[in-house]
C-alpha cells in the first residue's frame, strides 16, 4: 500500500474520531438534535468543500498535461516533417508528467536544430551571392524559405568552397600578371613557370598518395598470405618465428642450454628437425666452479639419477659419435639432451653405448660435486 493511501486512511480515522469525542461533548452539555445535526452540516460542508477545491486543482493540472502533450506531439510532427527526420517515438508506458518532459526537451532540440541550419543557410547564400557576383556565375538554387536538409547544406558548401578556390585562382593569376607586367619578365618558380610548377606538385602529391595506396594494399595481401599459411592472424615478428612447427615454444627447445656449443638451428638440420626427449629426469646443469650453484637447486644430483642417465650419455656417444663427439673436461660439463627420430631408436642406441665412456662420465661429474 502507498504511503499516500495510509494518510488518507489516517485522515478518515481522525474525522471518525473527532465526531465521537464530539458527540460524547454534546451529550454532556445536553445540547439538542437539531443543534446537533446543524454543527454536523458545517463539518461535513467544510471538509467537503476543502476536497472539492482540491480535486478541481488537481483536474486542471491534468488538463494542462494533457493540453502540452498534445501541443508538443503537433508541433514534434511539423519539425520533423521540415527537418527530414523520422518521427519522435514516444515511450507509452511512462507518466504524462514524464511523456510531457520527454516531449518538450525534445522539441527545444528539435528547434534548436531548426534554427541553427536557417542561420547555416541564410551564412551560405551571403557567401554565394558575393562570390557569384565577383565571378559572374549563377547562384546555388536552394529554397530560402524552407528549412534545408543535412545533405543540401553539404553540397552547398561544397559548392561555396569551390567557388572560393575559383575566387583565389583568378586573383592569383591577376596578380601574376600585374608582376609580369611590372617587371618586364615571366615570373617563375625553380626555373618553371608558376602554372606549371603547381602543376607538377599536384602530379607529385597524386604519384605520392598512389605509391602508398599501392603499398598498403601489398602489405595487406602479405598479411593476408601469412594467414592463410598459420591459419591466424601472426602478431610475432618474422625472425622469432617457428617455421613449419606447431608445438609449444617450450618443447621446440632442445633444453635450457647446449654445452657444445652448437646453435639449435644446427641440430634441427643434422637431426632432421625432429627433437626427442628421454623419459628419465636429467640432473641439473653443473658450472665450470665449484661453489656456484645451479639455479633452482640447492642440492647435487642424486646418485640415482646420474645411474638413470647413463642410457642419454651412452646413446649421444654411440648414436651420434660421427657427428659431434662429446669431450669430457674439468673445466665444463654438459647437459645432455636426448635426440632421436624414434623412440625404438633411442632404445637401440642407448643398448649399443659404450660403457667406459659412460663410466668416465659419471666418475667426472660425482668429483665435480
Amino acid at each position: 500500500m502507498r504511503k499516500s493511501e495510509l494518510i488518507a486512511a489516517e485522515s478518515v480515522a481522525c474525522l471518525n474520531k473527532a465526531l465521537c469525542h464530539l458527540k460524547d461533548i454534546w451529550e454532556e452539555i445536553g445540547i439538542p438534535e437539531d443543534q446537533r445535526l446543524e454543527r454536523t452540516n458545517v463539518v461535513k460542508n467544510h471538509v467537503k468543500s476543502l476536497l472539492d477545491m482540491m480535486i478541481a486543482e488537481e483536474e486542471s493540472l491534468w488538463k494542462r498535461l494533457t493540453t502540452s502533450i498534445e501541443t508538443c506531439q503537433n508541433e514534434l510532427s511539423k519539425l520533423c516533417l521540415e527537418l527530414q527526420l523520422p518521427p519522435f517515438q514516444e515511450d507509452r508506458s511512462s507518466t504524462m508528467l514524464q511523456q510531457e518532459k520527454d516531449l518538450r526537451i525534445h522539441l527545444e532540440v528539435m528547434l534548436k536544430e531548426k534554427n541553427q541550419r536557417m542561420q547555416a543557410l541564410k551564412t551560405l547564400t551571403e557567401q554565394d551571392q558575393d562570390l557569384c557576383d565577383l565571378l559572374c556565375f549563377q547562384s546555388f538554387s536552394v529554397s530560402a524559405d524552407s528549412v534545408p536538409s543535412l545533405e543540401q547544406l553539404e553540397k552547398f558548401c561544397q559548392h561555396i568552397s569551390s567557388l572560393t578556390a575559383e575566387k583565389l585562382e583568378k586573383k592569383l593569376k591577376a596578380e601574376i600578371e600585374q608582376w609580369e607586367h611590372e617587371q618586364n619578365g615571366e615570373f617563375q618558380v625553380n626555373g618553371q613557370k608558376f602554372m606549371q610548377f603547381v602543376t607538377d606538385q599536384w602530379e607529385t602529391y597524386r604519384l605520392e598518395k598512389e605509391r602508398e595506396k599501392q603499398e598498403r594494399q601489398l602489405k595487406k595481401s602479405k598479411q593476408t598470405e601469412e594467414d592463410m599459411v598459420y591459419g591466424t592472424v601472426i602478431r610475432t615478428p618474422t625472425k622469432q618465428r617457428f617455421l613449419g612447427s606447431t608445438t609449444p615454444c617450450k618443447a621446440r627447445k632442445l633444453n635450457a642450454t647446449s654445452s657444445t656449443g652448437t646453435s639449435n638451428s644446427t641440430i634441427r638440420s643434422v637431426f632432421g628437425g625432429t627433437v626427442c626427449h628421454s623419459p628419465i629426469s636429467r640432473p641439473p646443469i653443473l658450472e665450470s666452479k665449484g661453489n656456484v650453484k645451479t639455479p633452482g637447486h640447492s642440492k647435487p644430483p642424486h646418485q640415482g639419477l646420474l645411474e638413470c642417465n647413463k642410457e642419454n650419455i651412452c646413446h649421444l656417444t654411440g648414436g651420434v659419435a660421427g657427428m659431434t663427439k662429446v669431450t669430457a673436461s674439468p673445466q665444463r660439463n654438459f647437459s645432455i639432451n636426448s635426440v632421436a627420430s624414434t623412440y625404438s631408436e633411442f632404445q637401440v642406441n642407448s643398448s649399443s653405448s659404450s660403457p667406459s665412456v659412460t663410466h668416465s662420465l659419471v666418475k667426472e661429474s660425482k668429483s665435480l660435486n
